[in-house]
């Protein structure tokens, strides 16, 4: 039977709507048992008499688990795709379980010891505030004073703003820029229903507020060979990054040729196309295919650069011969 412990909702969403339990492919299973004894959560049970394992309470089956596929010796055990926790994970109402939880039990999960962090706290003034569609904001800050300059990050590496006296946790962004002589930093934010970070940064935050922020977070490196082209995959606003790093190749290399394809649902979700025309403009280098799902494709006024209808996957899976022999970095951000 399932055990009302293990069966709990999981950061709010009950146990029973969320598909996640592992399937044995009869087959394929030698009957070794170790994915029975190797649960300590009771979701398999043996059968002696074919020795097989059966998946016999797949509710106290741990969200997110595959501890048993990965240790099954002969791959019999499979699982939903991780995709629909992440999917989950996205959730605001989820975020916020979670963020609750922690804070709710901070005497219980709080590191004690001493961690040393590359990182640091920097005090910086929100610069501008630009809204190319209603639901992207363009957030560009820069330090209030020399010592809170950012001029030592990666394209690709994150930003954590943390909300004046708010209590829940902060939230990371992607750097939407390389970096700059006066430390200034661009965030590219998408508005998530719900959600007590956006909130606050579209309604609440001003030109001219003082914001703290950690970083930078993350260890990107782009491990390419500078004679090796490269394509850039950028889904919604995961075209932060995709920018930065796009900034700094056709500033720093002369002639390597640089490839991107940026998907949304709508022309509003292209919202840096003038950025991408004056690229294709003023460097023969860059070229560009831009995919929108649905609604009246953008007139854009430049070689190279190219609008199609469909998704990005098509759009990509149009033009693949493109990718041979280059080198990719794909950051997508779905909803």
């Amino acid at each position: 039977m399932p055990n009302p412990q293990f069966t709990k909702p999981w950061h709010g969403v009950p146990r029973e709507a969320i598909e996640w339990n592992p399937t044995v492919s009869a087959d394929a299973c030698i009957g070794c048992g170790t994915c029975v004894t190797g649960c300590s959560r009771l979701v398999y049970r043996y059968d002696f008499e074919n020795r097989k394992a059966v998946v016999a309470d797949p509710l106290n089956c741990m969200v997110g688990c595959t501890t048993c596929a990965n240790t099954c010796p002969t791959q019999a055990i499979s699982f939903p795709p991780l995709a629909s926790v992440f999917a989950l994970e996205a959730r605001p109402e989820v975020r916020h379980a979670i963020e609750d939880d922690l804070i709710a039990r901070k005497e219980d999960l709080a590191w004690r010891g001493v961690v040393p962090h590359a990182d640091r706290v920097v005090r910086l003034q929100v610069a501008g505030m630009d809204r190319p569609a209603p639901d992207i904001l363009i957030l560009k800050l820069r330090p209030r004073s020399p010592s809170d300059a950012l001029c030592q990050f990666m394209p690709g590496q994150y930003l954590e703003l943390i909300a004046p006296g708010a209590s829940w946790l902060p939230r990371a962004y992607s750097i939407g820029n390389a970096p700059r002589d006066d430390g200034s930093v661009e965030m590219q934010v998408r508005r998530v229903a719900g959600g007590r970070m956006t909130e606050w940064l579209f309604d609440e935050l001003h030109v001219g507020d003082a914001v703290e922020a950690r970083g930078p977070l993350g260890h990107f490196t782009m491990r390419s060979e500078q004679a090796v082209p490269l394509v850039f995959v950028a889904g919604g606003t995961g075209f932060a990054p995709i920018k930065a790093m796009i900034e700094q190749q056709l500033a720093l290399d002369p002639h390597r040729e640089v490839v991107l394809f940026w998907g949304a649902g709508t022309r509003e979700g292209l919202y840096e196309i003038e950025v991408i025309a004056n690229w294709g403009r003023r460097d023969d280098r860059f070229s560009c295919v831009l995919a929108i799902e649905r609604g009246p494709l953008p007139g854009i006024q430049a070689e190279r650069i190219d609008a199609v209808q469909g998704s990005l996957a098509d759009a990509i899976g149009r033009t693949s011969a493109v990718l041979a022999g280059r080198d990719a970095y794909v950051a997508a951000v779905l909803g």
